[in-house]
């Protein structure tokens, strides 16, 4: 693992939303928000987002790198291979990312990388994606990754900054169809979001 950039800008945004890698990455290094083209990133489209929409990601989103630890949009990376050493990344990992100062966690990681922190679970909302079958609500997986990139375009666009859980459940149900469930014990806040 190589030492996170993370540290360099730290978290100043009222929320921070949490990021997994993409398996899938452009050929060449660049910015973290580049060399990521899995079908979140794809749907996020960082490229095509307005200079204030940007400007929240760079203050707000953390990516999660099974090589790099924690990296920032802009922090340059290399394509690489590699998964996730839970045990060795843990501690350092949750030492940063314990260090930030968040009003409100917007959790999009997959399970593969929540072992490596776990969030205040009364400020954290994990934001976990269903579609319906048949009329009965199932899990998805390869789409859930979609839905979460467009959670996260727009939660960047959106005209209001969420530092609640209710907050964050206003402005996503204006393009999806959710259900906030109150944190419980050691579980957080879910947003569940269904897949359009």
């Amino acid at each position: 693992m190589s030492v996170s950039r993370a540290h360099k800008s730290p978290i100043l945004a009222p929320m921070l939303i949490l990021l997994p890698p993409s398996e899938k990455k452009a050929a060449n290094p660049g910015p973290a928000i580049t060399v990521y083209t899995g079908v979140l990133y794809a749907a996020l489209d960082w490229h095509n987002l307005n200079k204030a929409g940007q400007k929240r990601g760079l203050s707000s989103i953390v990516i999660i790198s099974a090589k790099y630890g924690l990296v920032r949009p802009l922090d340059e990376i290399g394509p690489y291979k590699e998964k996730i050493n839970t045990k060795r990344m843990r501690k350092p990992i949750s030492a940063e990312l314990d260090a930030l100062d968040a009003d409100l966690i917007i959790d999009c990681r997959s399970s593969t990388y929540q072992g490596v922190w776990t969030p205040p679970v009364y400020k954290c909302v994990e934001i976990k994606i269903f579609t319906y079958v048949d009329g009965v609500k199932k899990t998805i997986t390869h789409m859930s990754k979609k839905t979460r990139g467009e959670v996260t375009r727009l939660l960047l666009q959106s005209k209001t900054v969420p530092t609640t859980p209710q907050e964050l459940c206003e402005i996503v149900s204006t393009q999806f169809e959710c259900l906030l469930i109150e944190y419980s014990g050691n579980t957080p806040w879910v947003l569940e979001v269904i897949a359009q």
